[in-house]
């Protein structure tokens, strides 16, 4: 068993909440609860956050890691080239 105490307004945001639901106080912290530990528990790494997007988008340049400088310096020299013919 739990004992809680809210703020007032909390408390007041709680009872108008409940009662637009059609249930208890105790129920809507019980789901209040239940929802934060399952959010909290799916505590997935960066790398599994992001598996789905490893890939989607191929520069067709597998070099691009070892040399990456180089087509920055290129990417630049274009855009640089666009302003000055304008």
């Amino acid at each position: 068993m739990i004992s809680l105490r809210l703020p007032p307004e909390l408390e007041r945001k709680l009872d108008s909440f409940a009662k637009s639901e059609g249930k208890s106080r105790t129920e809507i912290v019980k789901e209040s609860i239940l929802h934060y530990i399952k959010s909290r528990g799916d505590n997935k790494t960066p790398y599994e956050l992001g598996l789905d997007l490893f890939g989607k988008y191929d520069s067709a340049n597998s070099d691009l890691a070892q040399n990456r400088k180089a087509y920055l310096q290129k990417a630049i020299g274009k855009k640089n080239e666009k302003r000055s013919s304008h």
